[in-house]
């Protein structure tokens, strides 16, 4: 009886001990699978592709937003220093076009944050994840005309910023000459320096719109925080333009990767398919001659 009980209680110790053992292969299994899964997601992320889109967002930002409040800025100095007024009726005078500026500056958000999403989906729909799931071929049918569209498309977007950026400098220029001659009055007292916007071509040449140091408005401008820090948005503004053109130009990158990428998967892809069709023919040639070979020894 002794030993009986000491057999029931061994065994109910050893199916206890394999148990607990299988509950924890099985944690593991969970554990390894969850680990391998998110191992799996994260292999599939264009992390180049987010690069780029974070900075094209960032420059974008900058030069919209900076952009916007600088020409709220200008047109502030114009009306206060300069005495520039609106003209009424359909006559495009500077503050329409620094109007439309503005118009263009909202539809250059929103293009561009579409634009940046498209990149992303085309990022991720070149990448591992997405040809275990949907295998090569439709990768490299869709893919390759995607990638060649979206990459002249950029390159066309990378020539546009380049003119926005260059378009950028010359409020910073302008800005600069009055700014440095504002750091320099104690230099500019024995002349008398006028700044004219016939020069810049913000008025008509039949409109006479100057200011000189000597006067009242123009150490008025000076010791005003409208100049400094419409020259600052500028300046930021022209930073996030230049991030644009980089971002483009790394767009540029990846997707040249992308489009290689989807053209050696198409060619590998031919390539199997032709080997799979000639080994089935020597396996049917091969069936063909083991049956005529037993009808004949029969």
């Amino acid at each position: 009886m002794c030993n009986s009980a000491a057999e029931l209680a061994v065994k109910a110790f050893s199916s206890e001990k394999q148990a607990a053992m299988e509950e924890n292969m099985e944690e593991g299994q969970t554990t390894k699978g969850c680990f391998e899964c998110c191992m799996k997601c994260l292999g599939g992320i264009p992390y180049a592709s987010l690069i780029a889109t974070i900075l094209l967002y960032a420059g974008v930002a900058l030069f919209c937003g900076c952009g916007h409040e600088a020409l709220s800025g200008t047109v502030t100095i114009l009306e206060k220093y300069f005495d520039v007024i609106r003209t009424a009726g359909d006559t495009i005078d500077a503050f329409t076009m620094i109007d439309i500026f503005k118009y263009v500056i909202y539809g250059v958000a929103a293009a561009f944050f579409v634009y940046g999403i498209l990149l992303m989906v085309e990022g991720f729909f070149t990448t591992g994840a997405i040809k275990d799931l949907y295998g090569d071929f439709k990768i490299t049918t869709c893919g390759r005309c995607v990638s060649a569209w979206f990459i002249m498309l950029t390159y066309i977007f990378m020539l546009a910023w380049l003119g926005v950026t260059a378009f950028t400098s010359l409020p910073v220029f302008m800005y600069f000459n009055i700014w440095t001659i504002c750091q320099n009055t104690t230099v500019a007292d024995e002349t008398n320096l006028c700044l004219d916007l016939r020069q810049f071509g913000i008025v008509t040449l039949v409109e006479e719109k100057k200011i000189c140091t000597r006067t009242e408005n123009f150490l008025k401008l000076c010791e005003s925080t409208e100049l400094n820090m419409t020259f600052h948005l500028f300046i930021v503004a022209l930073a996030g333009a230049g991030a644009a053109v980089i971002a483009m130009i790394h767009y540029l990158m990846v997707l040249s990767a992308n489009w290689a990428y989807v053209k050696d998967a198409c060619r590998m892809q031919k390539y199997e398919d032709i080997k799979s069709k000639e080994e089935q023919e020597l396996h049917d040639i091969h069936s063909t001659r083991s049956k005529e070979r037993l009808n004949a020894y029969t």
